[in-house]
């Protein structure tokens, strides 16, 4: 066996049933600080808007209080939806988090609004708003903003110029693996709740890979669920927390993270046409004790070759969720 790949947290500040948008980011906070002892190599936030579940909706912001309360981890936006937002905005933000953080700060960008319809017309910036299919033009404009000043540029993003703030795409289709390697870019494929085309993906991304100078090389980073407990019993348990979120998904209910229940009682929850859908987005999930979710992830670096593994886990309990990033942890070791 090599080297362990590097491990980082993906966290959407998810809001549990019972508890508040409060508590949801005291918990973001507590576990990146456990999160850079137990030796995570980053901590990236999700933007997503109008949703009862998650408190994540203002991402630049959470960043800032992460990195704030921690020292040596990175934190960045697992990721920021660009067609939301001015590039220049971006920048702006992301450069000013990079001058008070220097060299720890990440810009992932994803090109859906993530989010429904209504939201995303009350998020954009005017008639004029952008288009999925004017994402590449937008992430370069934004990349220009954080690299050198060019003599005469007009307008600059001041904090941001020369901040060089490592820009990454993330995506769940072929579309951003391609982009990815034509700008010689990282990229991170959410595998997480959209599995099906990763290994196209990674494919295409690894084969068309056009070498920058920062990036010489491809770096493909791939998004799994873990929930690790004491036993496989308990880690299925607790995964019923997220089936059930996903099962309501499927349903179009939104709403708290609810509590775990008896995998049984999630048996009789669901058609099974359900099940299978369910199954299906988190078929890139690693279940069990600290050793099962290891040989898991084992088979899905080889399977994958991936650089870097960003692990999602929303939990109830905020004890669990912190239990199982430390076994993952250990076992990663």
């Amino acid at each position: 066996m090599g080297a362990m790949i590097p491990l980082s947290v993906l966290d959407l500040a998810p809001i549990a049933e019972g508890s508040s948008a409060r508590e949801a980011l005291q918990h973001s906070l507590d576990l990146a600080q456990h999160a850079e002892a137990w030796g995570y190599k980053r901590y990236w936030l999700a933007e997503h808007h109008n949703m009862d579940g998650v408190a994540c909706s203002a991402t630049a912001v959470l960043i800032g209080h992460v990195a704030g309360g921690t020292t040596r981890i990175r934190v960045g936006s697992g990721g920021v939806m660009l067609p939301n937002h001015a590039p220049l905005v971006i920048a702006e933000q992301f450069g000013t988090l990079a001058t008070l953080y220097p060299g720890r700060i990440d810009l992932g960008l994803g090109r859906a609004p993530g989010t429904d319809g209504p939201t995303a017309r009350a998020l954009r910036r005017g008639p004029m708003a952008t288009s999925e299919d004017d994402f590449p033009r937008e992430v370069q404009e934004l990349m220009a903003y954080l690299d050198d000043a060019k003599p005469g540029q007009a307008v600059r993003a001041i904090p941001g110029m020369g901040t060089q703030v490592p820009v990454w795409l993330l995506g769940s289709s072929l579309f951003s693996a391609q982009l990815a390697a034509w700008l010689g870019r990282p990229f991170a494929f959410a595998s997480h709740f959209a599995p099906d085309m990763l290994l196209q993906a990674l494919d295409i991304y690894r084969d068309s890979y056009k070498p920058s100078a920062e990036w010489p090389k491809p770096h493909a980073m791939v998004g799994v669920n873990v929930i690790a407990a004491d036993t496989d019993a308990e880690a299925a348990r607790l995964f019923t927390s997220i089936q059930q979120r996903f099962l309501g998904m499927q349903r179009g209910q939104r709403g708290p993270l609810p509590p775990p229940i008896d995998p049984a009682e999630m048996e009789a929850m669901w058609q099974p046409h359900e099940k299978h859908s369910v199954q299906r987005m988190l078929a890139a999930s690693a279940v069990g004790s600290a050793e099962t979710v290891r040989e898991k992830l084992l088979a899905l670096q080889k399977e994958t070759r991936a650089d870097e593994f960003i692990v999602a886990g929303a939990l109830h309990a905020h004890g669990a969720r912190l239990r199982s990033y430390e076994l993952l942890a250990q076992a990663w070791r």
